[in-house]
């Protein structure tokens, strides 16, 4: 396997909407999704960064009345 500067990487989504990152050339995990954005590992923190604002789990997020994103 490269080693993390030259892999190529896709963000991930599970169904508490929390985000993650895996290589894109390894199988998807059990559980999670492609959020539709790959990239280097940076681009891809720099992308989960702007789009993962709360990091409460989405379950946790709707038993307290929150709005959800």
């Amino acid at each position: 396997m490269a080693d993390a500067t030259t892999l190529t990487w896709t963000v991930l989504v599970n169904s508490e909407h929390q985000y993650g990152l895996h290589p894109t050339d390894l199988p998807i995990p059990m559980g999670w999704r492609a959020a539709g954005y790959t990239g280097t590992e940076e681009e891809c923190m720099r992308h989960v960064d702007a789009v993962w604002t709360d990091m409460r789990p989405l379950s946790l997020r709707e038993a307290l009345g929150s709005s959800v994103a």
